[in-house]
């Protein structure tokens, strides 16, 4: 099956999507990495999203605005995608779109919004779609993330010889943990580039949106009593299965938090990027974790990896590139593998890992140019045979 997955991330810097071949062969999906690309959004599209997320106000009108203009941005690079890589064009396509809420309330997931209208990919592509992919876990119960543990625990297996981890490292940080006997857990640790861009985005004036290679944060100092006191929120001690966003950590948040502090800007991204690091380390070492396969947007700052590193001397530190799949290409890869097993019907949550009652089919179904399963010769009906086995004393008028 032609299969694309697709996302724009917390940091919603860029479109990531990947062409996979995937088949389902007994108990293995066998998953052939086509191509891959990222592609900003447009300069305006951009600065729209970032000006309704919260604690931003915004519109109904604003909201529909959006929806369409991010359903249209990720058509295209949908299209573009499906015409490069599959001469008769994907099959299955799952978009996330857009996060731009998530609502939790005393521990609990309520709800979840992803803005990106996909009727808009089905019609550039001809595609089954594949979307609204977290809210059927939320309606079980669970956080609707990290969905990433999927693609952790197929990969690390579930009963490794060694605790294991899958770490990304986006806007906010998540973690998936697999050990040898028990059920594995992931949650989102906290932020691990949100403060940091939302710092430097600020500092700038909007010039630069992150600390390119963590350059800032290189030249800068540590504040300890800084450091101490954003450790002292209380998300980082609340029990997991948890999770969280850029609706909490945020520039406001930030800038409550500094309140008359006066510290310089490269000591700021220092405390930042250390902030992340502290976090991480201590869930890592929380649950005893010998391995850790990183991806995301973090692992390209080589100031917070070699932090990591130092914090955690024991523990064995690479990419999920060991695995065969590119860090870059891990996000929308794991929306494909959602997508494929949404249409046969097959369930793509980990309850253990979101919190759920229950695993889930994921995502709902916008039905594309030819069904997914075929039938086994065309079929047009021409006849329509209703029976009426209601108790008609319960009907309602």
């Amino acid at each position: 099956m032609n299969v694309i997955g697709m996302i724009s991330g917390t940091s919603f810097d860029a479109i990531e999507a990947a062409a996979l071949e995937m088949t389902l062969d007994a108990n293995t999906v066998q998953a052939r990495l086509l191509g891959h690309s990222s592609v900003p959004y447009a300069p305006e599209l951009h600065d729209a999203v970032a000006a309704m997320l919260p604690p931003a106000s915004t519109t109904v009108d604003e909201v529909c605005r959006l929806d369409t203009l991010i359903g249209q941005s990720f058509a295209q690079v949908a299209a573009d995608l499906s015409e490069r890589h599959f001469p008769r064009g994907a099959d299955v396509i799952c978009s996330h779109g857009q996060t731009v809420f998530h609502w939790v309330k005393d521990g609990h997931a309520l709800g979840t919004l992803q803005l990106g209208q996909a009727a808009w990919i089905g019609e550039a592509t001809g595609a089954t779609i594949v979307t609204d992919v977290r809210s059927r876990d939320v309606a079980a119960g669970g956080h609707g993330a990290p969905l990433a543990s999927l693609v952790d625990v197929l990969l690390l297996g579930r009963n490794p010889a060694k605790v294991r981890g899958a770490l990304n490292l986006g806007g906010i940080s998540n973690i998936t943990v697999v050990g040898p006997a028990d059920a594995p857990i992931a949650f989102d640790i906290g932020p691990a580039n949100a403060l940091m861009d939302a710092a430097v985005t600020w500092l700038s004036n909007g010039a630069e949106s992150y600390d390119h290679e963590g350059q800032r944060a290189s030249r800068g100092e540590v504040d300890n009593g800084l450091l101490n006191d954003l450790l002292s929120d209380p998300y980082y001690s609340a029990p997991a299965p948890k999770s969280t966003g850029k609706e909490y950590f945020h520039l406001h948040y930030l800038r409550a938090r500094l309140g008359s502090v006066s510290i310089k800007p490269d000591d700021l991204l220092a405390t930042l990027t250390a902030l992340t690091a502290v976090t991480v380390a201590k869930a890592v070492r929380q649950y005893g974790v010998e391995e850790i396969f990183a991806s995301g947007g973090g692992t390209r700052n080589p100031v917070l990896m070699a932090e990591l590193r130092r914090r955690l001397p024991d523990v064995h530190i690479a990419l999920v590139d060991e695995f065969g799949v590119p860090e870059a290409a891990k996000e929308a890869a794991l929306f494909g593998l959602i997508g494929f097993l949404t249409v046969h019907g097959l369930t793509s949550s980990v309850a253990s890992c979101t919190g759920a009652r229950h695993s889930s089919v994921l995502g709902a179904i916008i039905p594309g140019r030819q069904p997914v399963v075929q039938l086994a010769a065309e079929f047009e009906p021409t006849r329509l045979v209703f029976e009426d086995a209601s108790d008609r004393s319960t009907a309602v008028s």
